[in-house]
Protein backbone atom coordinates (compact mmCIF):
# COMPACT_ATOMS: atom_id res chain seq x y z
CA UNK A 1 0.00 0.00 0.00
CA UNK A 2 1.36 3.32 -1.02
CA UNK A 3 1.26 5.08 2.43
CA UNK A 4 2.51 8.26 1.60
CA UNK A 5 -0.52 11.10 1.54
CA UNK A 6 0.14 14.04 0.08
CA UNK A 7 -2.43 16.70 1.11
CA UNK A 8 -4.18 17.96 -2.09
CA UNK A 9 -7.06 18.44 -3.35
CA UNK A 10 -7.88 16.86 -7.00
CA UNK A 11 -9.73 18.98 -9.72
CA UNK A 12 -12.47 17.07 -10.02
CA UNK A 13 -14.16 17.57 -14.04
CA UNK A 14 -15.53 15.80 -17.06
CA UNK A 15 -13.59 13.55 -19.29
CA UNK A 16 -12.86 16.26 -22.05
CA UNK A 17 -12.11 18.88 -19.53
CA UNK A 18 -9.38 16.58 -18.17
CA UNK A 19 -7.64 16.08 -21.27
CA UNK A 20 -7.90 19.51 -22.57
CA UNK A 21 -4.14 20.43 -21.32
CA UNK A 22 -2.65 17.26 -23.20
CA UNK A 23 -0.41 18.89 -25.28
CA UNK A 24 1.40 17.48 -29.14
CA UNK A 25 5.12 15.92 -28.16
CA UNK A 26 3.51 14.31 -24.72
CA UNK A 27 4.10 10.78 -23.59
CA UNK A 28 1.27 9.03 -21.99
CA UNK A 29 0.72 5.75 -19.68
CA UNK A 30 -2.34 4.33 -20.77
CA UNK A 31 -3.35 1.39 -17.34
CA UNK A 32 -4.41 -1.71 -19.78
CA UNK A 33 -6.04 -4.77 -19.26
CA UNK A 34 -9.41 -4.86 -17.67
CA UNK A 35 -8.77 -1.06 -16.05
CA UNK A 36 -8.14 0.10 -19.65
CA UNK A 37 -9.67 3.93 -18.90
CA UNK A 38 -12.21 3.99 -22.06
CA UNK A 39 -13.52 7.42 -20.95
CA UNK A 40 -10.64 8.65 -20.82
CA UNK A 41 -9.61 7.28 -24.00
CA UNK A 42 -12.67 8.36 -25.37
CA UNK A 43 -11.94 12.03 -24.48
CA UNK A 44 -8.90 11.76 -25.70
CA UNK A 45 -9.80 10.66 -29.11
CA UNK A 46 -11.73 13.50 -29.85
CA UNK A 47 -9.39 16.03 -29.70
CA UNK A 48 -6.96 13.63 -32.31
CA UNK A 49 -7.47 16.52 -35.04
CA UNK A 50 -5.82 18.84 -32.31
CA UNK A 51 -2.67 16.99 -31.45
CA UNK A 52 0.45 15.39 -33.56
CA UNK A 53 2.49 13.08 -32.23
CA UNK A 54 1.30 12.15 -28.61
CA UNK A 55 2.53 8.86 -27.49
CA UNK A 56 1.20 6.41 -25.66
CA UNK A 57 2.38 3.44 -23.51
CA UNK A 58 0.59 0.93 -22.55
CA UNK A 59 1.27 -2.91 -21.73
CA UNK A 60 -2.07 -4.40 -23.04
CA UNK A 61 -5.53 -2.63 -23.60
CA UNK A 62 -9.00 -4.40 -23.69
CA UNK A 63 -12.24 -2.50 -25.07
CA UNK A 64 -12.71 0.74 -26.75
CA UNK A 65 -11.38 1.22 -30.56
CA UNK A 66 -8.92 4.53 -30.01
CA UNK A 67 -6.06 1.94 -31.20
CA UNK A 68 -7.82 0.96 -34.61
CA UNK A 69 -9.12 4.45 -36.25
CA UNK A 70 -7.23 4.94 -39.11
CA UNK A 71 -7.27 8.20 -38.36
CA UNK A 72 -4.48 7.22 -35.65
CA UNK A 73 -1.22 7.78 -37.54
CA UNK A 74 0.02 11.45 -37.17
CA UNK A 75 -1.61 12.35 -34.13
CA UNK A 76 -1.05 9.54 -31.51
CA UNK A 77 1.89 7.34 -31.24
CA UNK A 78 1.55 3.90 -29.87
CA UNK A 79 4.92 2.41 -27.91
CA UNK A 80 3.48 -0.93 -26.94
CA UNK A 81 4.82 -2.99 -24.10
CA UNK A 82 2.95 -5.61 -25.31
CA UNK A 83 0.84 -6.58 -28.16
CA UNK A 84 -2.54 -7.90 -28.26
CA UNK A 85 -4.72 -8.45 -30.96
CA UNK A 86 -6.51 -4.84 -30.57
CA UNK A 87 -2.98 -3.29 -31.70
CA UNK A 88 -0.91 -5.35 -33.77
CA UNK A 89 -2.28 -3.45 -36.94
CA UNK A 90 -0.74 -0.51 -35.25
CA UNK A 91 2.17 -1.84 -34.40
CA UNK A 92 3.18 -3.46 -37.65
CA UNK A 93 2.19 0.18 -39.43
CA UNK A 94 3.95 3.80 -38.96
CA UNK A 95 1.33 4.20 -35.97
CA UNK A 96 3.50 2.74 -33.54
CA UNK A 97 6.00 -0.02 -32.57
CA UNK A 98 6.76 -2.62 -29.93
CA UNK A 99 9.51 -2.41 -27.04
CA UNK A 100 10.94 -6.53 -26.26
CA UNK A 101 11.19 -6.22 -22.59
CA UNK A 102 10.74 -8.57 -19.86
CA UNK A 103 7.37 -8.12 -17.76
CA UNK A 104 9.57 -8.17 -14.82
CA UNK A 105 11.23 -4.88 -15.66
CA UNK A 106 9.00 -3.05 -17.11
CA UNK A 107 8.90 -0.76 -13.80
CA UNK A 108 12.14 0.14 -14.12
CA UNK A 109 11.87 1.96 -17.46
CA UNK A 110 9.65 4.73 -15.94
CA UNK A 111 11.71 4.55 -12.60
CA UNK A 112 15.23 4.97 -14.24
CA UNK A 113 13.80 7.55 -16.56
CA UNK A 114 14.13 5.30 -19.44
CA UNK A 115 10.61 6.12 -20.61
CA UNK A 116 9.57 9.60 -18.65
CA UNK A 117 6.35 9.99 -18.60
CA UNK A 118 3.96 13.26 -18.60
CA UNK A 119 0.78 12.24 -18.21
CA UNK A 120 -0.82 8.83 -16.54
CA UNK A 121 -4.11 7.50 -17.18
CA UNK A 122 -5.48 5.20 -14.72
CA UNK A 123 -8.91 3.63 -13.40
CA UNK A 124 -9.49 3.40 -10.17
CA UNK A 125 -12.08 2.14 -7.57
CA UNK A 126 -13.64 5.58 -6.01
CA UNK A 127 -12.14 5.86 -2.08
CA UNK A 128 -12.85 4.26 1.34
CA UNK A 129 -13.59 6.34 3.91
CA UNK A 130 -9.66 7.11 4.69
CA UNK A 131 -9.43 8.51 1.00
CA UNK A 132 -7.65 5.28 -0.66
CA UNK A 133 -8.79 4.21 -4.37
CA UNK A 134 -7.81 0.73 -5.21
CA UNK A 135 -5.83 0.28 -8.54
CA UNK A 136 -8.56 -2.71 -8.94
CA UNK A 137 -8.07 -5.54 -11.59
CA UNK A 138 -4.52 -4.17 -13.11
CA UNK A 139 -1.62 -3.41 -10.43
CA UNK A 140 0.90 -4.73 -12.37
CA UNK A 141 2.65 -1.84 -13.79
CA UNK A 142 0.69 1.13 -13.23
CA UNK A 143 1.85 2.00 -9.79
CA UNK A 144 5.28 2.75 -10.87
CA UNK A 145 4.09 4.40 -13.74
CA UNK A 146 2.19 6.93 -11.12
CA UNK A 147 5.01 7.28 -8.82
CA UNK A 148 6.56 8.56 -11.40
CA UNK A 149 4.21 10.57 -14.43
CA UNK A 150 4.42 14.11 -13.81
CA UNK A 151 0.52 14.46 -13.77
CA UNK A 152 -2.11 11.52 -13.09
CA UNK A 153 -5.29 11.91 -14.14
CA UNK A 154 -7.87 9.02 -12.17
CA UNK A 155 -10.99 7.56 -13.40
CA UNK A 156 -12.95 7.16 -10.96
CA UNK A 157 -15.03 4.24 -11.75
CA UNK A 158 -18.35 2.27 -9.60
CA UNK A 159 -17.92 -0.33 -11.59
CA UNK A 160 -13.92 -0.91 -10.32
CA UNK A 161 -13.16 -3.58 -8.35
CA UNK A 162 -11.40 -2.68 -4.82
CA UNK A 163 -8.62 -5.20 -4.97
CA UNK A 164 -5.74 -5.83 -1.50
CA UNK A 165 -2.10 -5.30 -1.97
CA UNK A 166 0.19 -2.97 -3.44
CA UNK A 167 -2.39 -0.66 -5.33
CA UNK A 168 -4.12 1.34 -2.98
CA UNK A 169 -2.91 4.95 -3.42
CA UNK A 170 -4.55 7.43 -1.67
CA UNK A 171 -6.68 9.90 -3.79
CA UNK A 172 -4.57 13.09 -3.11
CA UNK A 173 -2.29 11.39 -5.15
CA UNK A 174 -3.91 11.96 -8.51
CA UNK A 175 -4.20 15.57 -9.86
CA UNK A 176 -7.49 15.22 -11.68
CA UNK A 177 -10.58 12.82 -11.13
CA UNK A 178 -13.12 11.81 -13.46
CA UNK A 179 -15.93 10.47 -11.59
CA UNK A 180 -17.61 7.30 -14.08
CA UNK A 181 -20.00 4.68 -13.87
CA UNK A 182 -18.35 2.30 -16.38
CA UNK A 183 -18.89 -1.96 -17.06
CA UNK A 184 -14.93 -3.42 -17.07
CA UNK A 185 -14.30 -5.34 -20.34
CA UNK A 186 -15.14 -9.24 -20.29
CA UNK A 187 -13.19 -11.75 -22.13
CA UNK A 188 -14.04 -15.77 -22.04
CA UNK A 189 -11.78 -17.87 -23.69
CA UNK A 190 -14.35 -21.51 -22.65
CA UNK A 191 -15.93 -21.67 -25.87
CA UNK A 192 -12.33 -21.88 -27.51
CA UNK A 193 -11.57 -25.01 -25.92
CA UNK A 194 -11.18 -27.88 -28.60
CA UNK A 195 -10.26 -31.78 -27.97
CA UNK A 196 -6.72 -30.79 -28.60
CA UNK A 197 -6.18 -28.07 -25.78
CA UNK A 198 -8.19 -30.92 -23.83
CA UNK A 199 -6.00 -33.54 -24.36
CA UNK A 200 -2.72 -30.44 -23.86
CA UNK A 201 -4.84 -29.75 -20.55
CA UNK A 202 -4.79 -33.42 -19.72
CA UNK A 203 -0.84 -34.11 -20.05
CA UNK A 204 0.34 -30.68 -18.11
CA UNK A 205 -2.05 -32.28 -15.36
CA UNK A 206 -0.26 -35.41 -15.23
CA UNK A 207 3.15 -33.33 -14.59
CA UNK A 208 1.52 -31.08 -11.91
CA UNK A 209 1.98 -32.41 -8.43
CA UNK A 210 -0.31 -31.56 -5.55
CA UNK A 211 1.00 -29.00 -3.49
CA UNK A 212 2.16 -27.24 -6.57
CA UNK A 213 2.40 -23.30 -7.07
CA UNK A 214 1.22 -22.55 -10.80
CA UNK A 215 1.67 -19.76 -13.40
CA UNK A 216 -0.89 -20.00 -15.82
CA UNK A 217 -1.47 -17.07 -18.74
CA UNK A 218 -5.15 -16.48 -20.22
CA UNK A 219 -6.41 -18.46 -23.19
CA UNK A 220 -7.94 -21.46 -23.83
CA UNK A 221 -5.09 -23.79 -23.66
CA UNK A 222 -4.25 -22.09 -19.76
CA UNK A 223 -8.14 -22.82 -19.06
CA UNK A 224 -8.01 -26.79 -20.64
CA UNK A 225 -4.86 -27.31 -18.37
CA UNK A 226 -7.23 -25.93 -14.80
CA UNK A 227 -10.38 -27.86 -16.16
CA UNK A 228 -8.29 -31.12 -15.89
CA UNK A 229 -6.83 -30.26 -12.30
CA UNK A 230 -10.02 -30.94 -10.47
CA UNK A 231 -8.24 -34.32 -8.62
CA UNK A 232 -5.51 -32.58 -7.45
CA UNK A 233 -4.99 -30.91 -4.07
CA UNK A 234 -3.50 -28.12 -2.25
CA UNK A 235 -2.25 -26.45 -5.08
CA UNK A 236 -0.83 -22.49 -4.81
CA UNK A 237 -1.29 -19.50 -7.45
CA UNK A 238 1.76 -17.62 -8.34
CA UNK A 239 0.84 -15.95 -11.41
CA UNK A 240 1.31 -12.15 -13.12
CA UNK A 241 -2.38 -12.91 -14.34
CA UNK A 242 -5.12 -14.92 -14.01
CA UNK A 243 -9.04 -15.63 -15.53
CA UNK A 244 -12.30 -17.27 -15.03
CA UNK A 245 -10.85 -20.74 -15.23
CA UNK A 246 -9.25 -20.39 -11.52
CA UNK A 247 -12.87 -19.86 -9.89
CA UNK A 248 -13.87 -23.41 -9.97
CA UNK A 249 -10.64 -24.69 -8.39
CA UNK A 250 -10.99 -22.16 -5.91
CA UNK A 251 -14.64 -23.01 -5.29
CA UNK A 252 -14.07 -27.11 -4.81
CA UNK A 253 -10.90 -26.43 -2.52
CA UNK A 254 -8.39 -27.58 -4.62
CA UNK A 255 -6.51 -24.01 -4.54
CA UNK A 256 -5.63 -23.51 -1.20
CA UNK A 257 -2.03 -21.82 -1.26
CA UNK A 258 -1.05 -23.87 1.89
CA UNK A 259 1.76 -25.25 0.68
CA UNK A 260 3.46 -21.64 -0.83
CA UNK A 261 6.39 -20.65 0.95
CA UNK A 262 5.85 -16.69 -0.33
CA UNK A 263 2.23 -15.59 0.67
CA UNK A 264 1.04 -19.08 2.49
CA UNK A 265 -2.56 -18.85 2.25
CA UNK A 266 -2.85 -16.28 -0.60
CA UNK A 267 -2.95 -16.25 -4.49
CA UNK A 268 -0.74 -13.68 -5.75
CA UNK A 269 -0.76 -11.73 -8.94
CA UNK A 270 -0.59 -8.54 -11.27
CA UNK A 271 -3.94 -8.47 -13.19
CA UNK A 272 -7.00 -10.24 -13.93
CA UNK A 273 -9.19 -10.60 -17.24
CA UNK A 274 -12.05 -12.30 -17.33
CA UNK A 275 -16.21 -12.05 -16.51
CA UNK A 276 -17.97 -9.49 -14.30
CA UNK A 277 -18.03 -13.13 -11.71
CA UNK A 278 -14.10 -12.66 -11.53
CA UNK A 279 -14.42 -9.01 -10.84
CA UNK A 280 -16.86 -9.61 -7.73
CA UNK A 281 -14.80 -11.82 -6.73
CA UNK A 282 -11.41 -10.06 -6.32
CA UNK A 283 -13.76 -7.44 -4.57
CA UNK A 284 -12.51 -7.04 -1.24
CA UNK A 285 -11.42 -10.23 -1.42
CA UNK A 286 -8.22 -10.93 0.90
CA UNK A 287 -7.27 -13.91 -0.61
CA UNK A 288 -5.85 -12.59 -3.39
CA UNK A 289 -3.08 -9.47 -3.35
CA UNK A 290 -2.21 -7.96 -6.62
CA UNK A 291 1.14 -6.78 -6.40
CA UNK A 292 4.15 -4.82 -8.66
CA UNK A 293 4.97 -6.95 -11.40
CA UNK A 294 8.41 -6.49 -10.62
CA UNK A 295 7.72 -8.43 -7.40
CA UNK A 296 5.62 -11.13 -8.95
CA UNK A 297 7.79 -11.98 -11.68
CA UNK A 298 10.70 -11.79 -9.77
CA UNK A 299 12.37 -15.08 -10.82
CA UNK A 300 14.28 -14.81 -7.67
CA UNK A 301 10.82 -14.62 -5.64
CA UNK A 302 9.05 -17.15 -7.83
CA UNK A 303 11.57 -20.01 -7.39
CA UNK A 304 11.11 -19.44 -3.49
CA UNK A 305 7.65 -21.61 -3.52
CA UNK A 306 8.67 -25.34 -4.38
CA UNK A 307 6.88 -27.05 -6.89
CA UNK A 308 6.79 -24.06 -9.10
CA UNK A 309 5.02 -25.07 -12.53
CA UNK A 310 5.09 -22.16 -15.21
CA UNK A 311 2.90 -22.94 -17.90
CA UNK A 312 3.03 -20.73 -21.50
CA UNK A 313 2.62 -20.84 -25.17
CA UNK A 314 4.28 -20.24 -28.43
CA UNK A 315 3.83 -19.53 -32.25
CA UNK A 316 6.27 -21.95 -33.06
CA UNK A 317 9.27 -24.19 -31.87
CA UNK A 318 12.31 -25.77 -33.51
CA UNK A 319 13.73 -28.97 -33.19
CA UNK A 320 16.16 -27.50 -31.02
CA UNK A 321 14.04 -26.27 -28.44
CA UNK A 322 14.03 -22.36 -29.67
CA UNK A 323 10.90 -20.73 -28.70
CA UNK A 324 9.04 -18.13 -30.75
CA UNK A 325 6.35 -16.59 -28.86
CA UNK A 326 6.31 -12.85 -29.70
CA UNK A 327 6.64 -12.93 -33.88
CA UNK A 328 5.13 -14.49 -37.07
CA UNK A 329 8.08 -13.80 -39.02
CA UNK A 330 8.70 -10.13 -38.59
CA UNK A 331 5.43 -9.31 -37.90
CA UNK A 332 4.93 -8.43 -34.51
CA UNK A 333 2.42 -10.85 -33.06
CA UNK A 334 2.42 -11.04 -29.43
CA UNK A 335 5.37 -9.73 -26.90
CA UNK A 336 7.98 -11.40 -24.63
CA UNK A 337 5.98 -10.75 -21.55
CA UNK A 338 6.61 -12.63 -18.59
CA UNK A 339 7.58 -15.69 -19.81
CA UNK A 340 10.90 -16.13 -19.17
CA UNK A 341 10.44 -14.54 -15.56
CA UNK A 342 8.25 -17.21 -15.12
CA UNK A 343 10.28 -20.20 -16.87
CA UNK A 344 13.49 -19.46 -15.38
CA UNK A 345 11.62 -18.63 -11.72
CA UNK A 346 9.68 -22.38 -12.46
CA UNK A 347 13.08 -24.30 -13.68
CA UNK A 348 15.04 -22.72 -9.71
CA UNK A 349 12.52 -23.44 -8.07
CA UNK A 350 12.89 -27.34 -5.89
CA UNK A 351 10.86 -29.89 -8.02
CA UNK A 352 9.44 -27.08 -10.36
CA UNK A 353 8.64 -27.87 -14.10
CA UNK A 354 8.65 -24.75 -16.47
CA UNK A 355 6.43 -26.06 -19.50
CA UNK A 356 5.63 -24.61 -23.23
CA UNK A 357 2.10 -26.08 -24.46
CA UNK A 358 1.34 -25.54 -27.85
CA UNK A 359 -1.16 -27.04 -30.28
CA UNK A 360 1.20 -29.05 -32.84
CA UNK A 361 -0.44 -27.56 -35.60
CA UNK A 362 -1.90 -23.78 -36.83
CA UNK A 363 -5.34 -23.37 -37.69
CA UNK A 364 -4.12 -23.93 -41.63
CA UNK A 365 -2.33 -27.37 -40.59
CA UNK A 366 1.18 -25.94 -41.06
CA UNK A 367 3.40 -27.07 -38.62
CA UNK A 368 4.19 -25.54 -35.09
CA UNK A 369 7.32 -27.69 -34.46
CA UNK A 370 9.63 -26.46 -37.12
CA UNK A 371 13.28 -27.20 -38.61
CA UNK A 372 14.36 -23.60 -38.00
CA UNK A 373 12.37 -20.35 -36.93
CA UNK A 374 10.85 -18.01 -39.61
CA UNK A 375 13.40 -15.54 -41.07
CA UNK A 376 13.41 -12.38 -38.38
CA UNK A 377 11.35 -14.51 -36.03
CA UNK A 378 11.88 -13.65 -32.53
CA UNK A 379 13.34 -15.97 -29.62
CA UNK A 380 11.77 -15.28 -26.32
CA UNK A 381 12.83 -18.22 -24.70
CA UNK A 382 16.13 -19.78 -25.56
CA UNK A 383 16.79 -23.45 -26.16
CA UNK A 384 19.03 -23.40 -22.78
CA UNK A 385 16.06 -22.33 -20.91
CA UNK A 386 13.89 -25.48 -21.90
CA UNK A 387 12.28 -27.86 -20.30
CA UNK A 388 8.99 -29.18 -21.11
CA UNK A 389 7.12 -29.24 -24.36
CA UNK A 390 3.59 -30.09 -23.86
CA UNK A 391 1.41 -30.76 -27.14
CA UNK A 392 -1.55 -32.89 -27.83
CA UNK A 393 0.48 -35.63 -28.62
CA UNK A 394 2.24 -35.91 -25.59
CA UNK A 395 5.39 -34.74 -23.59
CA UNK A 396 9.48 -34.03 -24.79
CA UNK A 397 11.83 -33.15 -21.96
CA UNK A 398 14.68 -31.47 -23.62
CA UNK A 399 16.18 -30.44 -20.45
CA UNK A 400 19.95 -32.21 -20.54
CA UNK A 401 19.57 -33.45 -23.82
CA UNK A 402 22.25 -32.69 -26.58
CA UNK A 403 20.70 -31.27 -30.08
CA UNK A 404 20.24 -34.32 -31.91
CA UNK A 405 18.92 -36.20 -28.77
CA UNK A 406 15.96 -33.02 -28.37
CA UNK A 407 15.55 -33.53 -32.20
CA UNK A 408 13.69 -36.60 -31.24
CA UNK A 409 12.07 -35.78 -28.48
CA UNK A 410 10.59 -33.15 -30.77
CA UNK A 411 9.76 -35.23 -33.81
CA UNK A 412 7.82 -37.48 -31.02
CA UNK A 413 5.14 -34.58 -29.98
CA UNK A 414 4.44 -33.27 -33.80
CA UNK A 415 1.61 -33.95 -35.67
CA UNK A 416 2.01 -37.16 -37.48
CA UNK A 417 1.22 -36.00 -41.10
CA UNK A 418 4.48 -33.34 -40.57
CA UNK A 419 6.90 -36.48 -39.15
CA UNK A 420 8.13 -37.44 -42.57
CA UNK A 421 9.21 -33.54 -43.30
CA UNK A 422 10.83 -33.24 -39.81
CA UNK A 423 12.26 -36.76 -40.18
CA UNK A 424 13.93 -35.51 -43.66
CA UNK A 425 15.08 -32.26 -41.93
CA UNK A 426 16.32 -33.64 -38.40
CA UNK A 427 18.71 -36.11 -40.28
CA UNK A 428 20.01 -33.81 -42.96
CA UNK A 429 21.03 -31.29 -39.94
CA UNK A 430 22.48 -34.07 -37.73
CA UNK A 431 23.34 -37.16 -39.43
CA UNK A 432 25.19 -40.04 -37.60
CA UNK A 433 24.14 -38.26 -34.68
CA UNK A 434 20.80 -38.87 -35.35
CA UNK A 435 20.33 -42.63 -34.98
CA UNK A 436 18.74 -44.51 -37.63
CA UNK A 437 17.12 -46.64 -35.01
CA UNK A 438 14.81 -44.18 -33.78
CA UNK A 439 11.61 -45.28 -34.71
CA UNK A 440 7.89 -43.62 -33.50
Amino acid sequence: MDSTIIMKEPIICTADEAVKNIKSGMRIFIQGSAATPLTLLDALARRKHELQNVELVSMSTYGGDLFSDPEFEGHFYLNSLFVSSNVRNIVNSGAGDYIPVFLSEIPRLFDQNILPLDIAFVNVSPPDKHGYCSLGTSVDISRSAIRNAKYTIAQVNKKMPRTHGDGIIHISRFDTLVYVDQDLPTVSYAEKIDEASMSIGRYCAELIEDRSTLQMGIGHIPDAVMSCLHNHKDLGIHTEMFSDGLLPLIEEDVITNKYKKKHRGKIVTGFVVGSRKLYDFVDDNPMVSFLDIDYVNDATIIRCNPKAVSINSAIEIDITGQVCSDSIGTYQFSGVGGQIDFMRGAALSEGGKPIIAISSTTHKGGSKIVPTLKTGAGVVTTRAHMHYIVTEFGVANLFGKNLAQRAYEMLKVANPMHHEMLDKAIFERFGKRYFAGNTL
